[in-house]
């Protein structure tokens, strides 16, 4: 088992819901863990699919809250967003874009292929310094509340596994095929340095 407790990120698009769900889900579990999104802005939905609710990645949870509030009540509340905005501002401040941490993790969790892909070119494309791996998992989880809990609930048994293995370089793969087949999702993973 690893002496010290792993270093996780969770990433969405726009560190509201899934990276958010995964994130509280394994600070319950005890993990050091932080969440992130990876898109230029935050968005949400809007009154139509053609009308997005845009902000900036400064913007705070509550000031998101209150601007949702403001503009219709009732639509954020009947769709979830409130909800959703008020569990986020429990956990952290605001949403966090990834491409602005400079912290070090052993393993990092993407909720997307595009955003994997976004973690993944910005780590590679930066000079190396310490030569530290950094393990990359992406597994898709649907942009919606019902997949996101169920989502988390995956991202944290992975975590828990990875967790207890005695030599995590040599056992994610293997780990990954049998999560992989228990769950019927296919897990991409690459290997970036810091």
């Amino acid at each position: 088992m690893p002496l010290l407790p792993l270093r996780l990120a969770v990433v969405c698009s726009s560190n509201q819901n899934r990276s958010m769900e995964a994130h509280n889900i394994l600070l319950k579990r005890g993990f050091s863990v932080r969440s992130f999104g990876s898109g230029s802005r935050v968005k949400l939905p809007g009154p139509a699919p053609d009308k997005p609710n845009i902000y900036d990645f400064k913007t705070t949870y509550d000031q998101i809250y209150n601007d949702l509030l403001r503009k219709d009540k009732k639509l954020y509340t009947q769709n979830g967003i409130l909800h959703m905005l008020n569990r986020n501002k429990r956990i952290k401040p605001g949403p966090e874009r990834f491409q602005n941490c400079k912290d070090l993790f052993d393993l990092i969790l993407t909720c997307e292929e595009k955003v994997y892909d976004q973690v993944v070119e910005y780590l590679t494309s930066r000079e190396q310094e310490t030569y530290q791996p950094v393990h990359v998992v992406n597994v898709d989880i649907k942009d919606d509340q019902e997949e996101a809990i169920l989502g988390a609930f995956l991202i944290c048994e992975l975590c828990q596994c990875i967790q207890l293995t005695e030599d995590m370089e040599n056992e994610i793969d293997e780990l990954l095929q049998e999560f992989e087949e228990k769950s019927n999702k296919t897990f991409l993973h690459t290997v970036c340095f810091y």
